[in-house]
């Protein structure tokens, strides 16, 4: 086999935009450069935190090739393939492996809400047949697609695929992960897809996981990949001391506000990668706003990721010195003036 997905950290990188809403080639590479400086394990392109359901086809190809490119040789590229429809999956997954991408990272079939025994049969397997020296990366979050590949069925994709030996799981379920490390034994690597749960995760013998896919390491490649690191190499109370001085950070994958309204309280829910672009852009990263429909968040949801930003930056200012250096910002100017939030909210 050509390829077998690394143990580590890997960001879901963000696709940043121009003003207009172009794509922001210039600051893709800036990014990924970003990313190698500090070490990562490898990038995921065009994923849930990519913005992949506002890429246009050609788009989307075009940020994985120029991560592609820009990681050969540095770090791993996982490309975001998955689809609700097994053609394109397919024509997807064979750009990303004629582009150069080291695997690809595939989402359970969205909306249309297919069986765990149809996802395995009509959905990975034809991908898995059709690039058998490729690493395939099945994507669980139930949350987003409305479908889920059961750890059952995992484990006869791993049983009969060579390809297939890693997944990326954003259940939220403790159960269900302790379930797949069961069904698909020790040596199959169980990849985190939330940050806040990263370490526990890995701790819990049950479980295992092996590292993460990871949100906040857009912003804190550095210290999330040495905190992978350390846990796997038994320096739990290293790992746990990062993992403390990431928490305020950690919490911003999904930022939850009661705003009110003219009928009454309402809870809004600014959902990845809303709030952490929103951070990439008072910090003055390449990023631009969201694609619509994501939009803004509210003016209490900006009050939260700035709060966040500044704990950190108060309290262990090492977490985002290698950002400030590589991108030559002075966070604190960033975060205590008022002109860099401006228009990055609405109101009810």
């Amino acid at each position: 086999m050509g390829y077998f997905m690394k143990t580590g950290c890997y960001t879901a990188i963000a696709t940043p935009f121009t003003a207009t809403g172009a794509l922001d080639t210039e600051g893709l590479d800036r990014l990924v450069r970003f990313q190698i400086e500090n070490n990562i394990t490898g990038i995921i392109v065009a994923g849930s935190t990519g913005e992949s359901p506002t890429l246009q086809w050609e788009e989307h190809n075009q940020v994985v090739a120029a991560v592609a490119a820009g990681a050969k040789g540095k770090c791993l590229c996982i490309a975001g393939s998955g689809s609700n429809n097994t053609k394109e999956a397919l024509g997807a997954s064979e750009h990303a492996v004629n582009a150069g991408a080291d695997g690809i990272l595939m989402v359970d079939p969205y909306y249309n809400g297919p069986s765990s025994l149809e996802i395995r049969r009509e959905y990975y397997e034809p991908i898995a047949k059709a690039f058998p020296d490729t690493e395939i990366v099945p994507y669980i979050i139930p949350g987003r697609t409305g479908t889920q590949l059961l750890p059952e069925d995992l484990a006869i994709l791993n049983r009969e695929f060579k390809n297939i030996t890693s997944v990326k799981e954003a259940t939220g379920n403790i159960e269900n992960m302790r379930r797949t490390r069961v069904c698909c034994k020790d040596d199959f690597r169980i990849f985190s897809g939330d940050d806040g749960i990263l370490l526990q995760i890995m701790a819990d013998p049950e479980i295992k996981a092996c590292g993460g896919i990871s949100v906040i390491s857009n912003i804190a490649p550095k210290a999330m990949t040495e905190m992978v690191r350390l846990q796997s190499e038994g320096d739990l109370k290293g790992a746990d001391a990062l993992n403390m001085a990431l928490q305020p950070l950690l919490g911003l994958v999904t930022v939850i506000t009661e705003e009110k309204t003219p009928y009454g309280m309402v809870k809004c829910r600014a959902r990845n990668p809303l709030a952490l672009k929103t951070l990439m852009q008072i910090l003055g990263m390449p990023s631009g706003s969201c694609r619509p429909p994501v939009g803004k968040m509210t003016e209490k949801g900006i009050a939260v990721v700035v709060a966040a930003a500044k704990k950190v930056q108060k309290e262990n200012p090492h977490i985002l010195q290698p950002l400030a250096h590589f991108f030559d910002i002075d966070i604190d100017k960033r975060l205590d003036n008022p002109e860099f939030l401006k228009n990055l909210w609405y109101n009810y």
